[in-house]
């Protein structure tokens, strides 16, 4: 039997405006500017420009300026006009849009890089031009077109020689088999960039040596290194090479050396698209006279207003003596149209407040750093510390630090890059992971290359320092730091 029953239970909801504002917050400047064109080409009460310009020259006349300057938001001093008769407002009304204001943004900000991308050859283009030049029949010309568009970015082909056999019989109608495709693929791997096309980082090393002179003795020693000791030479186990090969201290070294500029990756050194993106800072910090001085990007401050035309049309509707189902209609949507603008542009204002005091927040607690650049100067700071101080929730500052950049001085550093844990030493001060790093760096930079430091012998240095840290936590650290183990650091 069921039982009908009363709950009292209290929720938290977000309004419009706070839906808007978190969004915005962590849009980053790059994309800021496309969001706001959006936002004018979907408002047609939304505009560019300061509020007193448009008081200034609504009516072109700058005596009347004086007069209009003092007229409210709320359009209150309104003249004698009937602005609905001047502008169609059926021109903007879209019949979906009325029911209420779209909101933007919906998904992930951060998946949307779509960058203008220069008119350029690509690698294919330059590969497929090669592939002319060669005396191919027709069978071997759809085989080596078919391989072309299988190399991938950085230059290697993945994809079986097996299923590209297949792709062609199916896709193309073309009967071939393993070998033919293989002949072809020998001559393309003939082509420039030396490396194009190989199946494994083995063979582009071969293929790139065997470019070279192999009358030299170095190139022959490199050529049986790559071939008959790779993983060896992969694992840095340069004795086991020597015995194996038969060659001495020198030649060893001279082959290495041959190797370690050979390119491992050929597509993407010679690839002709432009795919840079560039790096765009939110704020700027200077010093000045010994000050820091903070500024927003001049794109996160956009100077934008509301139509007062669309506030004189709702004022001449309310003296209106007869309103029409159409008027009604219309107007509803210019109301719709006008508390949307009013909230975005609310919401920037409030996207820049937020920007700048969480940034004076980080520039304060980590003083030291903005002043003198040194990293070992930065202190251990948590998302909690900044929102403490700016008493703001620490979602919120998470927003912000997760997608802004600041260009100082120094350079130009993610906010993420100041937030770090900390780290007690023997003297029971807490230090930045920052501080840690700079110094575990500094120790594997000036090693013995011949005999690197261990992890465990990094771990007893930095306690002799008073760094009191776990052996896996120095390896953490050099693993962040992208720093290989202490074998494959190690040269001749």
């Amino acid at each position: 039997m069921l039982k009908q029953a009363q709950k009292l239970k209290q929720t938290q909801t977000l309004s419009p405006q706070q839906i808007q504002f978190i969004k915005l917050l962590q849009v980053p400047t790059i994309e800021l500017d496309k969001r706001i064109q959006e936002e004018l080409q979907e408002n047609p009460i939304l505009e560019e420009g300061k509020e007193s310009d448009e008081k200034e020259n609504e009516f072109g006349n700058e005596d009347s300026s004086s007069e209009e300057a003092d007229s409210s938001e709320d359009f209150d001093d309104i003249p004698d006009i009937d602005p609905i008769d001047e502008v169609n407002l059926s021109d903007y009304v879209d019949r979906d849009d009325v029911a209420g204001y779209k909101m933007y943004g919906d998904g992930d900000v951060a998946d949307d890089k779509d960058l203008p991308i220069p008119m350029h050859e690509t690698l294919g283009d330059v590969l497929l031009m090669q592939l002319s030049f060669l005396k191919l029949n027709e069978v071997e010309q759809h085989i080596g077109e078919q391989l072309i568009g299988s190399i991938e970015s950085d230059g290697y082909i993945r994809r079986p020689l097996e299923a590209i056999v297949n792709d062609l019989a199916f896709l193309q109608n073309i009967e071939t088999d393993l070998a033919h495709v293989e002949k072809v693929l020998g001559r393309i791997q003939q082509f420039d960039p030396p490396g194009i096309g190989a199946r494994s980082l083995q063979e582009c090393l071969e293929i790139q040596l065997k470019k070279k002179d192999t009358n030299e003795p170095i190139v022959k020693i490199a050529i049986k290194m790559i071939v008959l000791c790779f993983e060896e030479f992969k694992k840095k186990h340069y004795t086991k090479i020597q015995k194996r090969l038969g060659i001495d201290d020198e030649q060893m070294k001279d082959a290495i050396d041959m190797i370690t500029h050979l390119n491992p990756k050929p597509g993407g050194a010679n690839t002709m698209v432009a795919s840079a993106q560039f790096l765009t800072p939110d704020f700027i910090v200077r010093e000045v006279n010994g000050r820091l001085n903070i500024s927003l990007n001049g794109k996160n401050a956009p100077d934008l207003r509301v139509s007062r035309q669309y506030g004189d049309m709702l004022d001449a509707y309310d003296k209106t003596p007869k309103k029409t189902k159409k008027m009604r209609e219309e107007v509803r949507f210019v109301k719709q149209k006008l508390d949307a603008a009013k909230w975005f542009i609310d919401a920037i204002k409030q996207r820049q407040d937020t920007l700048l005091r969480t940034m004076q927040a980080i520039i304060d607690y980590q003083m030291p750093f903005f002043l003198s650049g040194d990293e070992g100067q930065l202190k251990p700071m948590i998302l909690k510390d900044i929102a403490e101080i700016i008493q703001m929730d620490i979602s919120t500052v998470s927003r912000v630090a997760s997608s802004k950049v600041v260009e100082t001085d120094f350079g130009i550093y993610p906010l993420k890059y100041f937030f770090s844990e900390s780290i007690s030493t023997e003297s029971g001060e807490d230090v930045s992971s920052k501080q840690v790093k700079s110094v575990l760096r500094n120790m594997i930079e000036k090693e013995d290359k011949r005999k690197p430091l261990s992890d465990d012998k990094l771990e007893k240095l930095l306690r002799v320092k008073g760094y009191n840290i776990a052996r896996r936590t120095v390896a953490k650290y050099r693993e962040q730091m992208n720093i290989p183990v202490a074998r494959m650091r190690k040269e001749l």
